[in-house]
């Protein structure tokens, strides 16, 4: 069975760090492409972040380039999310999800997406 699990999520400081870890199973993650995504009270959820199955191209939303990095690790079957610089406006529960099949151009479209893990909470506050 197909699982993602996130973890690494906390209360953190502006200005501070946190790297979340998207855990996966039951599938050979070099075949897949992942997302992370989030979704603050009340607003809807976006995409964050993705890196390609097939050679490891990256895409970032615009409010977090230069802040997020995305990487995986395929022998750990895991991909990680380093959030540097962190604003109160990140806080959101952060999800990974990964797909087999992905057009690029829809990296950011959720409903692409056929696998999801159950969302790990990041909270910037002083």
């Amino acid at each position: 069975q197909l699982q993602l699990v996130e973890s690494g999520g906390g209360l953190v400081q502006p200005g501070g760090s946190l790297r979340l870890s998207c855990t996966t199973s039951g599938f050979t993650l070099d075949y897949y492409t992942i997302g992370w995504f989030r979704q603050a009270p009340g607003k809807e959820r976006e995409g964050v972040s993705c890196i390609t199955s097939i050679d490891g191209s990256t895409f970032y939303e615009d409010s977090v380039k230069g802040r997020f990095t995305i990487s995986r690790d395929n022998a750990k079957n895991t991909v990680y999310l380093q959030m540097n610089s962190l604003k109160p406006e990140d806080t959101a529960i952060y999800y990974c999800a990964a797909e087999r099949s992905l057009n690029r151009h829809n990296w950011n479209i959720g409903t692409m997406y056929d696998f999801w893990g159950q969302g790990t909470q990041v909270t910037v506050s002083s």
